[in-house]
């Protein structure tokens, strides 16, 4: 175990009690999304997203839905509620309930900001629940049968991170991830934020921590490309809309940033949302949210198509058989049908 892993108690519920289900949070009937379209810019887009494909609703009432994963043993999905502290659970023929709540931060009176929840979900090679630990500032592992949380990592150099937003794992076991300052209450003029920079980090399988970068303003998605060999890393901030994509050694080692995709003249028409969250798909192709919903990037950066819901996305994330892509929509949940499948289905 990593010298940086330290167990802590904390008290939780994995389902939901009647105390727990008073909230406006409901399954909906699956149905088409009202107000949602698929814009198809090029051809290449037709093979990834089928020409009948619908987006539909799943769930409503949230205040606002984050970091969806797929649990293949389980076969139902997994997403954050930041503002209401929740990990919540969705299932096909089951509906909705609740996960996991508290989801985040739980011990103390003095929480670093307003949103205490969990933001993104993974699991790692033994089918535990890691997360991007925002209301805790770290990273966190939970086990669901032993109902304990064990902090896997909150500190670079002696200072807490800002608040973990999305991460992800390398085929040998890295794990990459995003420390931006939405969590703490002032953002970068927090007086409890103790980084002079918002990162992007690795974990080696060794338990070694490194910066990948501190040069991005507001480091959001991460994703890895099927050879894991290029790291992609969404910029949320409308005044620098860029995909940064870094080539990653054998070693380990990361070479310089280059510009994968340019979100401005989007930011410019006004469309709605930014670069948050994003998923790689088996064929190499980004689906990344940005303005105007989810835009399906090809592996070389052309913009092929458009998904959009209706509303602002914060994340996606493939789940079923792998060709659903599910996504956070703002109040929402929904999903859309498509031709390819996620990375490791």
């Amino acid at each position: 175990m990593p010298r940086h892993v330290r167990p802590i108690a904390l008290a939780l519920l994995l389902a939901a009690t009647p105390a727990l289900a008073q909230n406006a949070a409901t399954a909906t009937p699956i149905a088409p999304a009202a107000g949602a379209s698929i814009e198809r810019l090029d051809p290449a887009f037709d093979a990834l997203v089928p020409r009948d494909a619908k987006v539909e609703q799943l769930a409503q009432g949230f205040d606002w839905t984050e970091g969806p994963v797929w649990r293949k043993s389980g076969g139902y999905l997994l997403f954050s509620d930041i503002p209401k502290n929740t990990v919540y659970r969705w299932k096909e023929g089951e509906g909705l309930s609740i996960f996991l709540r508290p989801a985040g931060y739980a011990m103390g009176t003095n929480p670093p900001g307003r949103e205490l929840g969990s933001n993104g979900l993974t699991f790692d090679a033994k089918g535990q629940l890691v997360v991007a630990d925002h209301g805790n500032r770290g990273i966190s592992r939970w086990n669901d049968s032993l109902f304990t949380r064990t902090v896997v990592v909150d500190r670079f150099e002696g200072k807490r991170f800002n608040s973990p937003n999305d991460l992800v794992w390398a085929p040998n076991g890295d794990l990459y991830f995003t420390d931006p300052s939405y969590g703490l209450r002032g953002l970068n003029d927090d007086p409890s934020k103790e980084l002079p920079f918002n990162g992007v980090f690795r974990l080696s399988a060794s338990g070694q921590l490194s910066v990948v970068t501190r040069d991005l303003t507001f480091p959001n998605g991460v994703g890895l490309s099927p050879d894991g060999r290029t790291l992609y890393i969404g910029t949320s901030d409308s005044k620098n809309p860029y995909i940064t994509a870094f080539t990653i050694a054998a070693d380990g080692s990361i070479g310089a940033g280059r510009t994968f995709y340019d979100a401005r003249a989007r930011v410019a028409q006004g469309l709605k949302g930014g670069l948050d969250g994003l998923k790689v798909d088996a064929k190499g192709n980004i689906f990344t949210t940005g303005p105007g919903g989810i835009l399906v990037l090809s592996p070389t950066g052309k913009h092929l198509g458009t998904i959009n819901p209706g509303d602002v996305v914060a994340n996606c994330a493939f789940g079923d058989d792998g060709s659903t892509l599910y996504m956070t929509v703002n109040h929402q949940l929904m999903r859309v049908r498509t031709s390819t499948k996620g990375q490791g289905f």
